[in-house]
């Protein structure tokens, strides 16, 4: 692979991050935090290969021109230009077992006002699991996360909760009990309204506390903009 192709790669490759970076398509691989550094990435990969390209045509006399076999690998580039991955979804949750909850180490704080109030699930498994719903007791829930499949069949919500991108990400999962039928395919986003359960249930996977949640009402909803948790 000769130089021009080597810059053009690494063109279309900088182009694809600017791409994600400037767009909210970015939030499906990594956390919101790391944008300014992907612009950044993704110009200096650009920038690179303008210089690349100039030097090269500069001096085409001077090098020796290799197999155009080598512009082939060209086509996975623009693939990823092209075609954007999706974030993770229920096929990973179906997969892996539930995050292990880490004990906090104290007391947790008292949940916002609203009725119901809305909760991320993480937040809402630790309260159950290490404070055993003390600071859950008496409100109404809000839950949102997307349908996945219990080992009997029965519908469970989940979040991915990742620390850095995609690549470390594991599911956060919630069991569902009473209340009407969620009626929604697995991957489908749905809003759950509720209350605090006793019920603790195990993830054959890895043998994780899963919470559970008594449901009131449910409905479906537009994936947000930050899937991640």
């Amino acid at each position: 692979m000769n130089r021009q192709a080597q810059a053009v790669v690494l063109l279309l490759f900088g182009g694809a991050i600017l791409k994600v970076s400037l767009t909210d398509l970015y939030l499906r691989y990594v956390k919101e935090g790391l944008r300014p550094l992907l612009i950044v990435a993704g110009a200096v990969l650009v920038a690179a290969a303008v210089m690349t390209l100039w030097y090269s045509w500069r001096n085409s006399d001077d090098h020796h021109h290799e197999p155009r076999v080598g512009w082939l690998l060209i086509l996975p580039v623009l693939g990823l230009l092209l075609v954007a991955p999706p974030a993770l979804g229920s096929y990973t949750a179906d997969r892996s077992g539930t995050l292990p909850i880490g004990d906090a180490g104290s007391d947790y704080p008292p949940l916002p006002e609203g009725d119901p109030v809305a909760v991320g699930l993480l937040d809402y498994a630790s309260r159950v699991v290490y404070d055993e719903g003390r600071s859950l007791a008496g409100r109404r829930l809000k839950l949102t996360g997307f349908v996945t499949t219990a080992e009997n069949g029965a519908p469970m919500i989940a979040r991915i909760v990742v620390s850095c991108c995609a690549a470390d990400g594991r599911p956060i999962k919630v069991g569902l009990e009473g209340g009407p039928v969620i009626d929604a395919p697995a991957g489908a986003w749905v809003q759950i309204t509720g209350v605090y359960s006793t019920t603790l249930g195990k993830d054959p996977v890895n043998q994780a506390d899963i919470a559970y949640l008594k449901v009131e009402q449910w409905q479906p909803v537009t994936p947000p903009k930050q899937q991640y948790e």
